[in-house]
């Protein structure tokens, strides 16, 4: 089966939440490819078009955050933390700056962790204990998730603190009041901003290549 057709049937299993059916797909996947050929080249793809029709309203958030989570357990199956083929990804983080509500967040995690990425998950922290975990986990990157619109400012903090340090962690932010405000990213100093999780894991890889 060619790989537009893997996709094809591995997104439609996802959005459908049929599990044994993508536990298939994904098995004629591995049958001619390497574990991580087979999430970078097939489990990727089929969440960033799944994330794009959550954009433009075909698919609900739900599918999303379902898809995500299944194949984060598909991917520790078969490509466990300490494969080598992961050795050379930049420290990184996801947290929640402020807010309670963590379904974006969780979203961004578990698509993260299906394409391949390890990260500490910090949950919802206040800026200055999020500043200090940051640098003592000696992060290099830092994915912040923002809810409302005061969380959204308080990143700018964050961003100064850690700038003021030295240890060049990147910060990407996601959330609505970045949706809203698409400048709103830059005018707290954020490195990048991403619309959806796929965009998220396409932040790190580019970061990831520019630190090689």
């Amino acid at each position: 089966m060619a790989t537009d057709e893997l996709i094809r049937s591995f997104r439609e299993a996802l959005e459908s939440l049929d599990r044994l059916r993508a536990d298939e797909v994904f098995s004629q996947v591995l049958a001619s490819r390497t574990p991580i050929e087979a999430v970078e080249q097939v489990v990727v793809p089929a969440l960033e078009q799944i994330g794009t029709a959550w954009q433009d309203g075909s698919v609900a958030l739900s599918q999303v955050y379902m898809s995500g989570r299944f194949c984060e357990e598909l991917v520790e199956r078969v490509l466990p933390p300490s494969d080598p083929d992961r050795k050379h990804q930049p420290r990184s983080a996801i947290v929640v700056l402020n807010d309670y509500h963590r379904l974006g967040e969780r979203i961004v995690y578990s698509v993260m962790r299906a394409s391949g990425f390890e990260l500490f998950d910090y949950g919802r922290m206040e800026v200055d204990e999020l500043v200090e975990r940051a640098l003592a986990d000696r992060l290099r990157v830092l994915l912040i998730s923002a809810l409302i619109l005061p969380s959204a400012l308080k990143v700018k903090e964050v961003c100064a603190r850690l700038k003021a340090s030295g240890a060049g962690i990147k910060v990407a932010v996601g959330g609505a009041p970045f949706l809203f405000d698409d400048q709103l990213w830059r005018e707290v100093g954020a490195d990048a901003m991403g619309h959806s999780a796929a965009d998220a894991v396409g932040i790190v890889r580019g970061w990831m290549e520019a630190m090689r």
